[in-house]
């Protein structure tokens, strides 16, 4: 499949904010002095994340101006879902942001709103991942691994975002321990699972065949042209025209940029003591998340490119 970058802003940006939110969540919940962290700058940040997340949406719209209707289909299509998941999820976040800066009843802001953040984040990572896990003709995305991996590469970013807010704010001490190692530990579990996906997608035999493709039953059969007399929006927009070459390149860097080096980082300031690694984590693992949510959809093969081929 063709990336659109527009696309993987939006699952970077959403991701990072969803764990960040999950976060604050638990620690609110916990105590948040178990933390040290300004709540109420993080949640602005996660909050503008997500608004950044839904501008960046806009632009993979072809008729931007009719976007309320993408809501419309609401019972059936997990896109329609998302549609709504996401704005109700930036006004959870900002209600709870909204109450703490106004001083309304604790209740609200160390137990509901932590509450209906930990779900506003639980549902959006769910609608997110079924938008592709559900194309079982896309045999890469249609898989368990696409949910978790979006649950735990999205908590990752966001602890490790954490971490670097924390260290800016909390002093020489840093981030609590327990934060630290957790984001180290998600990092870790994030990779595992995208590793996991990358390596099940490069040995995946597809179901799909030329002879299926077009009809022809034959068991010699190839292909020595593309099946249109010139290009088309099918032969430009479900193919990345990136070499194997640039791939496995893209591979490496989405594993450790995005997730090994993060984790690597994050033990060194654990030892270290020096929480202002954490900001390093945040820039290095920020471009591996870039090039591993390119891979995830340019990995991905859409059936018709059996007929198409590669030659666009």
């Amino acid at each position: 499949m063709k990336p659109a970058w527009s696309v993987i802003l939006l699952s970077v940006f959403a991701g990072a904010a969803q764990g960040l939110v999950a976060l604050l969540a638990l620690a609110t919940l916990a105590g948040t002095a178990r933390v040290d962290v300004d709540t109420d700058r993080a949640l602005l940040v996660a909050a503008l994340l997500l608004v950044a997340a839904l501008v960046a949406s806009f632009f993979h719209l072809g008729r931007p101006e009719r976007a309320w209707r993408a809501a419309a289909m609401w019972r059936t299509s997990w896109l329609s879902r998302e549609v709504i998941a996401l704005p109700a999820f930036i006004a959870i976040v900002a209600a709870w942001w909204w109450g703490r800066r106004s001083g309304v009843a604790p209740a609200w802001t160390e137990v509901a709103a932590p509450l209906f953040a930990l779900a506003g984040a639980a549902a959006l990572w769910w609608c997110t991942a079924m938008i592709y896990a559900c194309l079982r003709f896309v045999e890469e995305w249609a898989q368990p691994l696409t949910l978790v991996s979006f649950v735990l590469v999205g908590l990752s970013s966001g602890f490790v975002l954490g971490c670097a807010l924390i260290a800016a704010t909390a002093g020489p001490a840093g981030p609590a321990l327990a934060v630290q190692l957790a984001a180290v530990g998600l990092c870790v579990a994030a990779g595992v699972a995208r590793a996991a996906a990358i390596a099940r997608n490069a040995r995946l035999r597809h179901r799909s065949t030329l002879q299926s493709a077009t009809g022809i039953a034959s068991a010699n059969l190839r292909q020595i042209s593309m099946g249109m007399s010139a290009g088309s929006f099918n032969t430009r927009e479900f193919f990345h025209r990136a070499t194997q070459a640039a791939l496995r390149r893209v591979r490496w860097a989405a594993i450790g940029l995005g997730f090994v080096a993060p984790g690597a980082i994050g033990l060194v300031a654990i030892a270290a003591h020096a929480p202002s690694l954490w900001w390093l984590a945040l820039i290095v693992q920020a471009v591996g998340l870039l090039a591993d949510r390119w891979l995830f959809f340019a990995q991905a093969k859409h059936p018709q490119n059996l007929y198409y081929q590669v030659v666009s």
